[in-house]
């Protein structure tokens, strides 16, 4: 790919972090989304909630990324905070599509990004993009983040969706609160540990995004997760081996409802995702199994 410029709504955050390293690592330029004053030439003022986007800030650029949105699984789902998380993202991708559409010459591309969460609970029955959206809040929230890139996707910008499983990190996202916890010998099976978990290391995911960048052919839904998903209680036997420590410990249901709230049914929940279209697409996975993917976060 030829240097480019590119604008990422999110930089701050873990993907959209260790996507802008490696953009700027090959050469590409950078233009970071930022919700205070821009205090250099690399930055566009945007309010996500307040719908405002700097639109001539996105002049001259070949793509726009847009990762923002408040942390899904950082506290319980109370009114307010499912309030919060609709308005940053469905607003902030309308905003942002909307600042597409009205530029002479938009950008070739919107990846905006999404999440499995589209499928709802869907027990052990494998899913892929063919599948319709499932019951619940985070479906509805999904369904309404990805259409509001409708005003880009109308002006002739290709749209795509990744739709992102549970990354594999050190830091951040929900592996980032696992790690210590098995660290320090207290980690085990969330429930009955029957639900499955589709994840994706940091670094596929980032190379997934690069990916429908990239490929100009490639628009709507794709999965970003592994291959190969697995169930809480396999995970949390991987990350015992990996780390060498014991997995004793387990958190009832109902334990985690009491906590959790709402939120538990996301937890407990089981999503079988597979990455169907991207495979077809020719991506490749550098950590498609579990172990692999956790030695790669360490």
């Amino acid at each position: 790919m030829q240097p480019s410029r590119i604008a990422v709504a999110g930089a701050s955050g873990l993907i959209g972090g260790a996507l802008v390293r490696s953009l700027v690592a090959d050469g590409h330029e950078v233009v970071r989304l930022v919700r205070r004053e821009p205090r250099s030439g690399d930055e566009v003022r945007w309010d996500p909630e307040g719908s405002y986007v700097d639109a001539a800030g996105l002049e001259g650029c070949d793509a726009v990324v847009n990762l923002a949105g408040a942390n899904v699984g950082s506290r319980r789902w109370t009114e307010a905070y499912k309030a919060k998380l609709r308005k940053g993202r469905v607003l902030g991708t309308a905003a942002l599509a909307e600042a597409m559409a009205a530029l002479d010459k938009p950008p070739r591309v919107f990846v905006n990004g999404s999440a499995i969460g589209f499928y709802g609970d869907t027990g052990e029955r494998a899913v892929d993009e063919s599948a319709p959206p499932g019951e619940g809040f985070l479906p509805s929230l999904v369904v309404e983040w990805e259409g509001a890139a409708a005003p880009a996707r109308e002006a002739g910008v290709r749209t795509v969706f990744p739709r992102t499983g549970l990354v594999v990190a050190r830091h951040g996202g929900a592996w980032g609160r696992l790690f210590p916890l098995f660290r320090a010998g207290l980690g085990g099976r969330l429930g009955d540990g029957r639900q499955y978990w589709s994840f994706v290391s940091l670094h596929d995911e980032v190379a997934a995004i690069r990916h429908l960048i990239e490929r100009d052919d490639l628009s709507g839904p794709f999965n970003v997760t592994a291959p190969t998903p697995l169930t809480n209680h396999e995970i949390t036997e991987a990350m015992g081996r990996v780390l060498r420590r014991p997995t004793l410990f387990a958190v009832p249901a109902p334990v985690l409802r009491s906590v959790l709230g709402e939120l538990a049914g996301d937890v407990l929940g089981s999503q079988r995702v597979l990455p169907a279209r991207l495979l077809e697409s020719g991506f490749t996975f550098a950590f498609p199994e579990i172990e692999s993917a956790i030695r790669a976060a360490q």
